[in-house]
């Protein structure tokens, strides 16, 4: 009985401990599937926010191959249209080839192209053209004709394009301009740069041998061509001449008189000028660009671009400049451009012997003329020129001095890197009062011409 009830109170006791152990174990399953389901739902957030992921991937994905679609379709258009350019460039070549032929065709050498240098002036062009094209087209052989426009005016380009036996040519530039000195016009960068260019194109693609450069606000004399072919027989035989022009700066009326003398001159004149590939072989590579002198005719002026070498110029001029508004704006115009006389007389000058011109005789025979006229000195030097008949000579001291000459007068005053318009060896020479001609001498001019 006691042995019973013992094995009860243990079978009791037992079932404590067992209750007391099963408390902890559940309370520990409890805390794992709590903790299991946080894990879940961390592990479903995650999931997710991976799929989230995946599906902004493959969005950017998706956006990425169609702006790759994108930019091979621009790639393709851009192959296109170079190729299309190219196409267009050896069509526009090939039409100028053709054009060029047919200008200057299968036997005839030319004497010169002649270029007009253009830019926006359409209404001048087409004055310019008609007065060339009035002498030009019987001889169009011997003076194939060229336009240059500068820039992309779409007037000029289509009158340009609107022309008989002549080609177009067109310099885009896009290159900035940067001045040196403040308030300088970017048009005269731009204009040196569009000579450099043209002159390029004719003497190197084109291969003439010379070049007739005109502005696109010129007239041209009756024997113009005529003129410029004797005068590429002197370039030819003489070495001593860098350029023939047409321009005489002291061209008015009421200072010229003979339409068929010629003379020689340090000042380079031009405005309607030619010269040869020999000398632009020489000039081309320095040629002015930005950061040097922008006006690229004074800077043909420089003793050390010209070298020594000299210009022929017409007493009478052989173009009539009527560019009143330009990129000069009119500067001298009224005063010097406007009375230029253009010669209206047909020489023949094929038949005229221009050998005085050459460099050794012209010295003697210019020095001749001087010789030969009635010093003039001290001051009312126009009342003392009136009361003389035949030449006279004026010698002025200085550029100072030489200023105040010329101002009583009425010619040019200005000086160019030490050198009077029109002058040679310091002496610069017009008409007045009809014939008489009037000798304005430097310093040591008699002396560089052999006048004691």
């Amino acid at each position: 009985m006691e042995r019973e009830l013992r094995m009860r109170r243990f079978s009791c006791d037992y079932r404590y401990l067992l209750l007391f152990a099963a408390i902890p174990f559940i309370y520990i399953q409890m805390r794992l599937f709590a903790t299991q389901s946080q894990y879940a739902d961390r592990l479903a957030d995650a999931i997710e926010a991976e799929n989230q992921c995946s599906r902004q991937t493959r969005l950017l994905i998706d956006q990425i191959s169609t702006q790759q679609g994108q930019i091979v379709s621009l790639e393709e258009l851009m192959k296109r249209q170079d190729q299309e350019c190219r196409q267009l460039r050896a069509l526009v070549q090939d039409l100028q080839r053709k054009g060029f032929e047919k200008l200057v065709g299968d036997a005839q050498v030319p004497v010169a192209a002649v270029v007009v240098m253009a830019c926006n002036r359409v209404d001048y062009l087409d004055r310019t053209i008609k007065s060339i094209q009035k002498y030009q087209s019987p001889i169009a052989a011997k003076y194939p004709l060229f336009i240059s426009q500068d820039g992309s005016d779409p007037h000029v380009k289509s009158k340009g394009l609107s022309y008989d036996q002549l080609t177009y040519m067109q310099h885009l530039d896009f290159e900035p301009v940067h001045t040196e000195r403040p308030g300088e016009l970017i048009a005269y960068y731009k204009i040196a740069r569009h000579y450099k260019w043209a002159l390029d194109q004719l003497f190197y693609k084109h291969k003439f041998s010379r070049v007739i450069i005109l502005e696109d606000d010129m007239e041209i004399a009756p024997d113009f061509f005529d003129y410029f072919e004797a005068g590429a027989k002197l370039l030819d035989q003489d070495k001593s001449i860098m350029a023939i022009s047409s321009w005489n700066d002291n061209g008015q009326r009421q200072f010229v008189h003979d339409p068929y003398v010629l003379y020689r001159s340090d000042f380079f004149p031009g405005l309607g000028w030619m010269l040869s590939r020999s000398t632009w072989d020489e000039l081309s590579p320095k040629w002015p660009k930005a950061k040097q002198l922008t006006y690229w005719d004074d800077w043909l002026r420089l003793k050390e671009n010209h070298g020594g070498r000299q210009f022929i110029r017409p007493e009478v001029c052989r173009t009539y400049n009527f560019g009143e508004h330009g990129s000069s704006m009119g500067q001298f115009f009224k005063q010097y451009l406007e009375p230029i006389k253009l010669n209206d007389v047909q020489v023949d000058w094929k038949s005229m012997d221009l050998s005085y011109l050459k460099e050794d005789k012209y010295v003697e025979q210019f020095g001749s003329l001087l010789k030969n006229s009635t010093p003039v000195h001290g001051t009312d030097a126009v009342l003392k020129a009136n009361n003389i008949n035949g030449d006279i000579r004026i010698l002025y001291r200085d550029q100072s001095d030489f200023e105040g000459i010329a101002r009583q007068f009425g010619i040019f005053e200005e000086w160019k890197d030490g050198i009077p318009r029109t002058a040679y060896k310091g002496v610069v020479v017009f008409r007045y009062q009809s014939q008489k001609r009037v000798f304005f001498v430097g310093p040591d001019s008699l002396q560089q011409l052999g006048i004691r």
